[in-house]
Parts: C-alpha cells; structure tokens; sequence
C-alpha cells in the first residue's frame, strides 16, 4: 500500500501550533488547505486516508464545513479540533473531537488509531478503547496515554484484545502465550494479568476491565466506544 494521504484544514493563523510538522514527520503526505470550501473542491477530484480539521486555529469552529465533508468522504475518519471555550458540537460528524490544549503526540496516536492496520506503518489490535501497537509492544488506553510492554505481557495481551468479552482459561493462555500445556502452576500468569491489569486498569487493585472468572480463567469486558474528548 501506498504512502497515508491525510488532508490537513487549518487556518493560515495556526502558527506555532500547525499540526503539518508532526504528520509529516510521522511519514504521512499531507494536503493542506485554509479554508473548508478549499478542502471541500480538493475532495470532489481527491480521497484522503484520513481529515484532520483543526477548526481551532480558524476563524470558526468548522462545524459547517466538517460537516460537508463528512457527506462528501462517506465512512473516511474526520479528527476535529476545537478551542478549550468551544463546546463541542456533534453536528460536525467528525469520528473523533479533541479540544486544546493538546500535544501534537496525542493528534498522532488518534491517527494510528484510526487508520487501518494495513494502511497504517504501525500494525494494531484494537477492542473498545484499547488499542495494542504490535511493532512497538505497547497499549494505549484511548485518551490516557500509552504504556510500553514486554513481549509476553504484550502477547498476553493481544490474546484478550482477539477475544473480547470471552473466559479465557488458564489452558488457553499458557497454551497460546506460553506454548506449554502445563497449569500445575500458573502463578507466572497471574502475576503477568496483574502487570497487564496496571498497564490498563485505572485502579488495578480493583479492576473493571480484565476480571478474574474464579474456576476459569480471565475475561476482558469490552464496552462498547463512546465518542471521545
């Protein structure tokens, strides 16, 4: 697959904060426009991979124009931005809303996530608002940052990502992570759920996604995504 095409509007005020330098720099060729009505003649003859509005540094906040080009682009991912004293308005039809202040690394991990694994140079895993980066062994809890991991916990993890909401059994996992049909003790894996469990978890103590199925195994509860902030 060719190289990301993103489709970069921004006003000509964005300075400093101009999003072009980080999207480039994570190797994505990026068309930059000024104006909506620039972007919305450029999608008539043009399909970007990906949108990101930046109505914060616009005159506006876009909704207008975020809007038409999500009737313009059908199901292509929209990431909008806005000023911190701008309320969000879901009319935009973006797929997901950011306010500033934000770093360019946060815009960035949105993108990964919204790529396909294919189109993207980073392969992932994603359930719900978990997304696992296969190269770089590392998970993200959408909106509250990325954490690093060793092989095995990132393989013991990918097996509950592949099965969301199922008991996994402790057979399974040692069999799958481990390639060892032996459970006589599986204190290894318990110890490894609960380093996986603070890589997620908000309290991991009192987890809420990966839960203990006593006789069982683990399961990993999934919710379904509610649009982000």
């Amino acid at each position: 697959m060719g190289q990301v095409l993103i489709l970069l509007v921004e006003g000509k005020r964005a300075g400093d904060d101009s999003l072009h330098a980080a999207l480039c720099k994570a190797g994505y060729e990026v068309c930059v426009h000024h104006t909506g009505n620039s972007a919305l003649r450029w999608v008539a003859e043009n399909e970007p991979d990906l949108v990101v509005f930046d109505g914060a540094s616009m005159r506006s906040s876009g909704v207008r124009s975020c809007r038409q080009l999500r009737r313009a682009l059908g199901d292509v991912p929209i990431i909008h931005t806005r000023s911190a004293d701008e309320p969000r308005d879901e009319a935009a039809g973006a797929t997901v809303y950011l306010a500033r202040p934000f770093t360019p690394r946060k815009v960035l991990n949105r993108v990964r996530s919204l790529l396909p694994a294919v189109a993207s140079e980073e392969e992932i895993v994603r359930a719900g608002d978990l997304i696992l980066y296969r190269g770089k062994r590392s998970v993200e809890v959408v909106g509250q940052g990325e954490r690093q991991l060793t092989p095995k916990l990132a393989a013991l993890l990918e097996d509950f990502l592949l099965h969301p909401n199922e008991v996994r059994t402790r057979r399974e996992l040692m069999q799958n992570v481990w390639q060892t049909d032996y459970i006589g003790d599986t204190r290894t894996l318990d110890v490894h759920v609960r380093w996986v469990r603070e890589a997620i978890e908000e309290n991991p103590s009192s987890p809420r996604r990966l839960l203990t199925v006593r006789g069982k195994g683990y399961v990993l509860r999934v919710p379904p995504v509610e649009v982000e902030e």
